[in-house]
């Protein structure tokens, strides 16, 4: 057989994996196959998702396991050497490696970006370069030192399932432990939520331990659910080295820690639990949704992260925060690694989501009590006009309540009545009464089980008991879930398929970590992406550049606070970013409400408070504002906007007819180039699958405009507003020709009924080999029989194929 009419995989097989293995790449855990490193992004419309396909790495070459050095992209040989370069670069991009190769058999393009002076050489299959040769010039490449290689190289745990770290875990762990190493005492890590930051930090921690270069580990969080479901599923193949601090007691017994803040401190004396170990007793600690509590320096917590000031601390967080009095940058420094919302859902590991935002007239055209009016409790009600900051706040309208409970219960009826949901409420006063809504509203779904609809609040006990229920996929119920603050971080509810917003939200941290609770994805139960219900305008939060980039740091100092001669404290002027003695300056010119900026919380109960601990979490306090409740006001809703997720991370109100004509506008600039491309293509499928990778994703665009279109016909229609014609009108019109009538009569017969497939179900089942196996073509004989008696030979087969599908598409152009 000629070489050039090897398949790719044959290439592959037959001439490069002998080449690198020659070159002495013999263990099986250097070399990987089809890696595929990212899962396919979701396109979303309507009530329908679907996952782009995905290519895959043909080979990675590796030094261990967790240290990725090159790739290789192969083509048949047919293409040029170096067709697959692009490609492997995009690849190689992902795993941040330098080595390159291209190849189609005869030779290899190699690509170094080691040796700047010669980026791309052409080497033959004889001099591919050794695991050795590819090490050293790594190595020099990152500028390890020979004392760090003990740790950079330590292996990460391997999982009993075979799951193995994502290629941006792999990059995450990688650049952590390499800081560690060089000797970097502050380390910050941002992930999305969903992108499995504690599976990450637990790899960092174990290769670090293993290594021996940490040996004693605290892992900090501020919620008891965070350490309970670190120690059970990430963290448990560390076993009997583990221990969870209880009772306010530090076992030196055991080597990896994992804490409470609440457990090591508190305002008296006696309650700080980490003053019984010598500070330095941990050489590492690892700090948990780094965000919150502890980035305050008048925080509590901080004093842990101060008492243990000689180990090297590593902050994870999906949301570095960056306000007037908290900076996680300044402490942490910059991030060795960020891993985004928007980079996750491009790659296909986080849930895409749809936006329904409904406007009700009471929150845009306000509402004003009549004269002398008093509300429900007798109280004359405050004479002003009432907007959407007050409602749930400062007024409370039955009607308006009943109207948000009326939309997600008609929304669910329409989709899915069993689709886990939060509620996000202004606080636990709303959560319950929206409870009760819920409920009135349901009635045979709550006759089913009471706990359809559950309020999950700080405050009750019997509510928090079910949250393990509403986060465990296995679990039905509860369905509905109404909260305020409990639920906005640290939980992992990956089947919440509604978000619902009737909360003010002024704080992008807070935005992100809310919109969080439905980014991840489940296959195993068709949770592929989310809807947000937004009544109170929170998504305009999406349109902020700091929604998805990089905070600046904006806190803020006060004058005195600046000393001419060493800067800010210690701090350079180039790291502060505003000086103003009134926090409103930083507001001026935005629509916010000023009277809402809250001071620095300055005792362990303010900031435990603001942390959301104990009745901390959707708190009621003592100060409690004005709130008037009143019936009997007309509430209508004015309008309902859907947005999707577009390619670029923007909301854009589209239908899918509109996404498809704008994403191959871009690569056909007209028809006629588009019907040359199709005409050209050797096999349709090959077309179909380009647009595929392209965007177009053919079951969401037949649902929107039609199943019985051939996938020609749907470009043709929705991208160039051609007349539609189903597979059956093209059929029809081959047969108005007699076409068949040049062929033998077995040949007429297999043409005939390849046709009838094509009218049935597309031009994919005339292109497909398998299909002379099926009814009617195994009445003619096997394939071969019916290849040979009807056409001659299988190219005279191909020829008449690809003259039937020219005829199909005789009409077009």
């Amino acid at each position: 057989m000629q070489k050039a009419s090897l398949t790719e995989a044959d290439i592959i097989s037959k001439f490069i994996l002998p080449a690198v293995k020659q070159a002495g790449w013999n263990d099986m855990t250097q070399i990987r196959q089809e890696v595929k490193l990212r899962d396919g992004k979701v396109i979303v419309r309507g009530q329908a998702a679907a996952r782009r396909k995905v290519k895959s790495a043909d080979i990675v070459l590796y030094h261990k396991p967790s240290m990725p050095l090159a790739v290789i992209e192969a083509k048949a040989n047919k293409h040029e050497i170096g067709k697959g370069m692009q490609q492997g670069l995009d690849y190689a991009a992902l795993l941040e490696v330098p080595f390159i190769f291209a190849s189609n058999g005869d030779g290899f393009i190699f690509h170094d970006k080691t040796n700047p002076t010669a980026l791309e050489t052409t080497i033959t299959l004889e001099d591919f370069p050794t695991p050795a040769q590819l090490w050293d010039k790594y190595c020099t490449w990152k500028g390890y030192k020979a004392e760090h290689l003990s740790v950079i190289t330590q292996e990460y745990h391997p999982d009993s399932s075979g799951k193995s770290p994502r290629y941006y875990q792999l990059q995450a762990i990688n650049k952590t432990v390499e800081a560690v190493a060089a000797g970097q005492d502050r380390v910050l890590l941002v992930m999305a939520t969903g992108t499995g930051k504690t599976y990450t930090a637990f790899q960092i921690i174990w290769r670090l331990w293993k290594s021996r270069a940490k040996k004693r580990i605290l892992f900090l969080a501020d919620r008891n659910i965070l350490v309970d479901q670190t120690k059970t599923n990430d963290f448990q193949p560390f076993g009997p080295a583990m221990t969870k601090v209880t009772g306010r007691t530090v076992d030196p017994a055991y080597e990896i820690h994992l804490a409470l803040y609440q457990a090591l401190t508190g305002p008296e004396e006696q309650q700080k639990a980490y003053k019984q170990v010598a500070p330095d007793f941990f050489d590492l600690i690892v700090v948990d949704e780094c965000h919150r509590g502890s980035a305050a320096e008048d925080s509590a917590w901080r004093e842990i992260l101060e008492y243990f000031s000689g180990a090297t601390q590593i902050g994870l967080t999906a949301t570095p925060k960056e306000t007037d009095e908290v900076s996680n940058t300044e402490y942490f420094g910059d991030p060795v690694y960020t891993y985004s919302l928007k980079q996750g859902i491009e790659d296909g590991f986080l849930a895409p989501y749809k936006v329904i935002r409904v406007d009700i007239d009471v929150d845009v055209q306000g509402w004003r009590p009549s004269k002398g009016q008093l509300d429900k409790a007798g109280h004359e009600i405050e004479d002003r006009i009432y907007n959407q900051k007050d409602m749930d706040r400062t007024l409370v309208i039955d009607e308006r309540t009943e109207l948000v409970a009326k939309t997600i219960t008609q929304y669910l009826k329409r989709t899915d009545p069993m689709a886990k949901t939060i509620v996000f409420c202004n606080d636990i006063d709303h959560a319950e009464r929206m409870r009760r809504a819920l409920v009135n509203l349901n009635p045979e779904q709550v006759a089913k089980n009471d706990k359809y609809v559950m309020k999950i609040t700080g405050d009750d006990e019997i509510g928090k008991g079910q949250l393990d229920n509403f986060i465990n996929p296995k679990k039905a119920y509860p369905v509905i879930a109404t909260t305020s603050e409990l639920m906005t971080t640290g939980v992992d509810a990956k089947t919440c398929k509604l978000v619902v917003l009737d909360q003010s939200i002024q704080s992008m941290t807070k935005f992100k970590q809310i919109i969080g609770r439905g980014t991840r994805i489940d296959d195993k139960y068709n949770k592929l992406w989310f809807t947000i219900l937004d009544f109170k305008k929170a998504t305009e939060l999406f349109a902020d550049e700091r929604f998805d980039g990089t905070p600046e740091r904006v806190k803020q100092v006060k004058p005195e606070d600046f000393d001419t001669e060493e800067g800010l404290n210690g701090i350079s002027e180039d790291d502060v970013d505003s000086l103003a003695t009134d926090p409103a300056s930083m507001f001026e010119g935005e629509d916010i409400d000023t009277s809402s900026i809250q001071e620095p919380a300055s005792s362990y109960k303010s900031d435990a408070a603001q942390n959301n601990q104990g009745k901390g979490d959707d708190r009621d306090g003592e100060d409690k504002i004005r709130k008037y409740h009143v019936n009997g006001v007309a509430v209508t809703a004015l309008a309902e906007r859907v947005q999707y997720y577009d390619t670029d991370g923007k909301l854009v109100t589209e239908s899918f007819k509109d996404y498809t004509r704008k994403a191959l506008s871009t690569q056909f600039a007209s028809m006629d180039e588009f019907i040359k491309r199709w005409q050209s293509a050797e096999r349709k499928q090959a077309v179909i699958d380009e647009l595929a990778n392209q965007g177009v994703v053919w079951e969401l665009l037949e649902q929107e405009v039609g199943k019985d279109m051939d996938p020609f016909d749907l470009i043709c229609h929705v991208v160039y507003d051609q007349p539609p014609l189903t597979r059956r009108e093209r059929a029809e019109q081959v047969k108005k020709r007699n076409y068949f009538t040049k062929y033998s009569q077995t040949a007429q017969q297999v043409l005939s009924s390849l046709l009838d497939k094509y009218a049935d179900a597309g031009v994919q089942e005339i292109e497909n080999r398998q299909v002379l196996k099926v009814a009617p073509f195994t009445e003619l004989g096997r394939p071969m029989e019916i290849v040979k008696k009807g056409f001659g030979a299988p190219a005279d087969y191909e020829k008449a194929i690809s003259d039937l599908e020219a005829a199909i598409y005789q009409s077009a152009g």
